[in-house]
Formats: structure tokens, C-alpha cells, sequence
């Protein structure tokens, strides 16, 4: 018997004993029928004193049926990626009901996605060797095990180590296969003696990376910022805690978003954290520029390259403003950072630290203010120290440091108005092309604000194309800030109708506006919905686009006419199956400009697009008709998002009911 055929045969024994009442349920039906009815009041205490719902019950078994009949038809999918997906949301449903099934069903995911990682990444090579570059770095390649990884862990901590532990050892073995295949190649002593002259040449030490984490490291911090954004700060310690002793963005990083959610963990972490660096003969002014940012500047991290080459920096969040923190844990960090800075130097060719001396000179410079406010006893050693590098710095270094000493800690409202910066260097120039790029400039800052003037500058633009590109993305801006801060039902309506945007970017801004106006102006949503029905059948019919618009019109319509949005949905299906890179949990819209020397984009998550929540809603509409609905899907990834939605739907639903009662 065919996996796909059991699938089926899972829903049609659904469906048939849904639509077959119990013989209990009918007798007690029939016999509330023949007594006089009660209260509603004692009815709901009779129910909440433990009366059961054999359909609910029926429901629960018919949805687990499902999952199990889907996870044993995953097996045969040809797509590792969607079959280590499948599997692993069929363990994650199934964890609360049959662990040990769940378990073998997470041990099956996490060999599909080694499979699939694999293929991907061998994908990702082709592909660049084929454009002249090397190895993966710049593609967007999907992790799978890290998903596993985090959805097991979330379940159970000894899963999560077992995988962990299968990570760790691929990445050694990986590490040995390179180690083998380089053995043979000169090392630079040998280059050196064999190259003429080289002969009694000392090979530089080498410079300690800061931005250098071990990938178990960094596997376990991201894995623990993963929990802590579920607002799982147990679970992120028991993974994160056995790293946090070494100083990098990343650990730093998840002391900042442990402290938004525990503020006595974190400080607590941080002090051990800078005991272990005051204590440490390896740490330098690296270390303290990282742990800087705790204190002063969160979620933005500055490094210095190899001998004090430049700065670069990361920033993980737009707002950049400093912690309330105890006085004590700012005079630790000041203390410990002085300590630091002020060690003796080593002879500049025996320097093997992060930074150099041009480091050193940048980190107390940056930071003298902090000390002069903090520990104004210790700034006289500071600023000799400080006198006794400037010879050393070169100018060059001096002036291209100069631009980051104040870098999030002085508010980038104070460094100008960047709209009339961009329409200043217009003004001046009299190159058609960069004067073509300051008007792009000044229509993203406005647009950022919310400024209308952007569409007048993006008009200025000469470039025909780049002028199209610029009113798009200006248009698709300015509609994410009326749908998310304004809340303006109508201003999306006008924009919808009359912005530069694509098929599927008006249906959805359609749907949005009908979501908006729904409670006060109902005629008005209606008529909304009905255009973005309209723009949905405008889009070409092979494309995955005109699936996800009409799956955003029969989720937006059920809010207003269910028969209409069961309907629009058969139509979805029909569109899904015309169209085969349709996945079903694509959900998501982007605009883009591009050019030659700029690419820039805006994302927006719409998770109306996602037939996650349409098949929730209709499952809790009648099950029944969800699940024939989802058999009628002749693509597997659709198929597998719908059954998913519809079981998970039926056994939150019974779980919210428990709670309830």
C-alpha cells in the first residue's frame, strides 16, 4: 500500500466517523431532547464538573491519525528539506501525546536534514563556482539540523545535547578531512627557507581573532538567543551557560537579551564574565571594546582588525540605548577595563594581541568619557597612557578611527537631518547619476519617516528604470507604516489603489485595509476584499504568487461570508496545483532596489499568505470538509502545511478547551 494512499485512507476514516455520531452521543442527545431544557448556567457547571466530549475525543484520535499517516508518507518524499520539516513538525505535535514515537520521528528529521544540508551546501558551491566565487558565503541556504536542533531542544534538554553532540562531531570530522588534505602544503616556515633570501626570516606571531567563535560555541549561543526569544530563559541557560566564559559579539549578545528578561541573571553573568577577563593575561583591549557594549551601547558590537586596521561593527537591533545598570556593575566594568588598558605593552613585533597599540589608543579614547563620569581617580593614568601611544599612530590610522570614537553613543538625531543632507549633495553636483542617487537617498530617509515629500523626490530621479524602482519601494514603504503605525483602514485603501506596487503587494494591501476597516466601516471592507479578489486573478496563473494572494483573500473573507471563503479557498487549491513551487508556508513580501552600486530591500512578514492559518481556521469551521480539502492538494509540501494546520488546529483546540474548564 502507497504511503499516499494511507494518508488518504487516514482522512476518509476521519471524515467517516465524524460525520457518524457516536451511539452514546445520539442516545444522549435524543434524550436531552425529551426533557425540558435547563438553565445555561447549570448546564456550563455540569460540563465543568468533568462531562466529556466524545467528539472532542474522536476529533483528538482523527487528528493524531492524521499526523502519523503524514509522518510515514514523509518517508518517501523525494524533498530532504521538506521531509527533515515534516517529520519534525509531526514530532513536535505529537511530543504531548506519544513521546517515544515523537522521539524516533526527531531522530528520522535529523537524518533528513544531514541529507539535506549536505545537498544543499554541495547546491550553493555549484552554483558559485559557476558565477567565479567560492564556497557559500553570501547565499541564503536553509540550516536544517539547526532547526531540528532548536525544535527537540525546546521538548527536551537530553535530545537537544544528543544532536548538539552529532553537530560537533561532524564539524570535527570536517575539520580532520581538511587537516589530511592540507598536510602535504609548505607551512610558512618552510616557504620561507625555500624562497631565496627567506633563509633566518621569522614568521609574525599571530594576532588573536575577537570575531574567532568555535562553531560549538556558536551553535550553542545561537541556540540559547533562539529560547530567549521564545521568553524560555531556563532552557537558553542549561545550553548557553557552558559557553559564556569566553568574550565574543555572540556571548555578549546573549548576556543583552538575557538582561531584558532576567536582569539579575544576566548582571550576574556579565561580573563573572569580566573577573575572568581583569584575571586573564591574553585579554586585551578587544575584550573590553566587546564588553563595552553591555554597558553602554546593546546590540551593537565594534572590532578592530588585525593591528588596529579600521573598525567594523554589527548592529543587531535599531535602537541603541544604554541599560539602566546598577552604579556598582558600571564601576566593575570601569575598574576592570582600566586594568586591562593599562598593562605594560609588548614589543610592537611581539604584539600578539587583538588590537595592537592603535586598539589600545582607540579603546581608552572612546571610553574616557564613561571613565571621567565613573572613576575620575583613574583618568590621569589613562590619559598618559593615552600620551604615551600617540606617537605610534600613525595619521592615516588616527583620522579613519576618528568616525567610530563616538558610534552609538552619541543619537544619530544629533548628527543631522539626513533628507536635507541627501537634497544638499543634489543641489550641488552636477553628475546626472549621483545626483540621481541623493534623490534616492533623501526618498528612503523620508519614507522611513513616514514623510510623504519621498514619492515628489523619487520623481526627480532621471533614470527612468531606477525611478520605477525608487516609487515601488517607496509606495511599499509607506504602506507597511500606514498598516502598522497608523492603523489607517483608508489611507491602505488609497495607497492600494494607486501605488506603484505588484500584484500580489496590492492584493495583500487590499486585505490588509479590509482587516482595518472591517469594524467600522463594513461595506467599505467588503469592497476592499473584492478588489483584492480582482488583483488576485490578475496575477498569471502558473505563478506561485496568485496561490498566496487568493489564499489571503478566503482567509480575510472568512472574517465576513465563510461560504464565500470556502469557495475562494477550492479556487487556491486549484491554482496550488497549477503551480508547483508553491510550498504553502512561503509567506512574506519584499521590495527591492538594485543597482549596480546599491541594493537595498525591505521586508515585511504576511503571514496571510501561509495556509497554516487559513487551514486552522477552516478545521475549526468543520473538520470534515478541511481535511477532504487538503487531500485535494497533488503537490506534497501544500499537502503536508495543510494536514499539519488542521491536526495541530483540532489538538491546541482540545487543549485550550481543558484549560478553559
Amino acid at each position: 500500500m502507497s504511503s499516499r494512499f494511507r494518508l488518504q485512507g487516514a482522512a476518509a476514516v476521519c471524515l467517516l466517523s465524524l460525520l457518524q455520531p457516536a451511539p452514546a452521543a445520539h442516545a444522549q442527545t435524543a434524550a436531552a431532547a425529551a426533557q425540558p431544557k435547563k438553565p445555561a448556567a447549570k448546564a456550563t457547571k455540569t460540563r465543568a464538573a468533568g462531562a466529556a466530549d466524545p467528539l472532542a475525543a474522536e476529533r483528538r484520535a482523527n487528528a493524531i491519525a492524521l499526523i502519523n499517516a503524514l509522518a510515514d508518507e514523509s518517508r518517501g518524499f523525494r524533498d530532504q528539506t521538506l521531509k527533515a520539516r515534516v517529520q519534525m513538525q509531526a514530532a513536535d505535535t505529537l511530543w504531548e501525546t506519544d513521546r517515544e514515537r515523537a522521539r524516533a520521528l526527531f531522530r528520522r528529521a535529523w537524518e533528513a536534514a544531514e541529507i539535506a544540508d549536505a545537498e544543499n551546501t554541495r547546491r550553493g558551491e555549484e552554483q558559485n563556482r559557476a558565477s567565479g566565487r567560492l564556497g557559500t558565503r553570501g547565499l541564503n541556504l536553509p540550516n536544517l539540523r539547526g532547526e531540528v536542533l532548536r525544535a527537540a531542544a525546546k521538548r527536551e534538554r537530553a535530545l537537544g545535547e544528543e544532536f548538539l553532540g552529532k553537530m560537533e562531531e561532524a564539524s570535527k570530522r570536517a575539520v580532520s578531512e581538511l587537516n589530511n588534505a592540507s598536510a602535504n602544503l609548505p607551512t610558512p616556515t618552510t616557504a620561507a627557507a625555500a624562497t631565496p633570501g627567506g633563509e633566518g626570516k621569522q614568521t609574525p606571531p599571530t594576532r588573536r581573532n575577537p570575531d574567532e567563535t568555535s562553531p560549538e560555541v556558536a551553535r550553542r549561543l545561537r541556540l540559547g538567543m533562539q529560547f530567549l526569544e521564545d521568553g524560555d530563559v531556563e532552557r537558553a541557560l542549561q545550553f548557553a551557560d557552558p559557553v559564556l566564559n569566553s568574550v565574543n559579539p555572540s556571548s555578549v549578545e546573549f548576556l543583552v537579551l538575557l538582561r531584558e528578561r532576567s536582569q539579575q541573571e544576566a548582571d550576574r553573568r556579565y561580573t563573572a564574565l569580566l573577573s575572568s577577563v581583569a584575571a586573564s593575561p591574553n585579554s586585551d583591549a578587544s575584550d573590553i571594546l566587546l564588553l563595552s557594549s553591555y554597558v553602554l551601547t546593546p546590540h551593537l558590537y565594534m572590532t578592530i582588525g588585525e593591528g588596529g586596521g579600521g573598525v567594523s561593527s554589527s548592529q543587531r537591533r535599531r535602537d541603541i540605548t544604554a541599560p539602566d545598570l546598577p552604579v556598582t556593575l558600571r564601576v566593575a566594568f570601569a575598574r576592570a577595563a582600566s586594568q586591562v588598558l593599562l598593562r605594560p605593552l609588548p614589543q610592537e613585533d611581539q604584539d600578539t594581541t587583538a588590537t595592537g597599540r592603535v586598539g589600545t589608543y582607540f579603546v581608552i579614547s572612546r571610553l574616557l568619557p564613561f571613565f571621567e563620569q565613573v572613576i575620575p581617580e583613574g583618568v590621569p593614568a589613562l590619559r598618559a597612557r593615552l600620551a604615551a601611544l600617540n606617537p605610534d599612530i600613525p595619521e592615516q590610522a588616527r583620522q579613519g578611527l576618528n568616525d567610530d570614537l563616538t558610534r552609538g553613543l552619541v543619537p544619530e538625531g544629533s548628527q543631522g537631518d539626513p533628507v536635507q543632507e541627501s537634497l544638499d549633495e543634489a543641489a550641488r553636483t552636477a553628475d546626472p547619476r549621483a545626483r540621481d542617487m541623493a534623490y534616492l537617498h533623501a526618498a528612503q530617509a523620508a519614507a522611513s519617516k513616514g514623510d510623504t515629500r519621498a514619492r515628489d523626490f523619487a520623481d526627480k530621479i532621471e533614470d527612468a528604470d531606477l525611478r520605477r524602482q525608487v516609487r515601488g519601494f517607496i509606495d511599499f514603504a509607506l504602506l507597511n507604516r500606514a498598516i502598522t503605525d497608523k492603523k489607517d483602514g483608508m489611507e491602505v485603501l488609497r495607497l492600494a489603489a494607486s501605488g506603484e506596487l505588484t500584484p500580489v503587494q496590492r492584493t495583500w494591501a487590499y486585505t490588509e485595509a479590509a482587516r482595518l476597516l472591517a469594524k467600522d466601516d463594513r461595506p467599505r471592507a467588503l469592497e476592499a476584499l473584492e478588489s483584492a479578489a480582482g488583483a488576485a486573478k490578475g496575477i498569471d496563473a502558473a505563478e506561485p504568487d496568485r496561490v498566496r494572494a487568493t489564499v489571503a483573500v478566503a482567509t480575510r473573507y472568512f472574517e465576513f461570508d465563510r461560504n464565500r471563503a470556502w469557495e475562494i479557498m477550492a479556487d487556491a487549491v486549484k491554482a496550488a496545483n497549477a503551480a508547483p513551487e508553491f510550498t504553502g508556508s512561503d509567506s512574506g513580501l519584499a521590495a527591492r532596489i538594485q543597482t549596480r552600486a546599491l541594493r537595498s530591500t525591505i521586508n515585511f512578514p504576511a503571514p496571510v499568505f501561509d495556509l497554516t492559518g487559513v487551514f486552522q481556521t477552516f478545521a475549526r469551521d468543520d473538520m470534515n470538509r478541511a481535511v477532504a480539502l487538503a487531500q485535494t492538494f497533488t503537490n506534497e509540501s501544500p499537502r503536508a502545511v495543510a494536514t499539519l494546520a488542521i491536526a495541530r488546529a483540532v489538538l491546541d483546540g482540545n487543549k485550550e478547551r481543558v484549560n478553559r474548564e
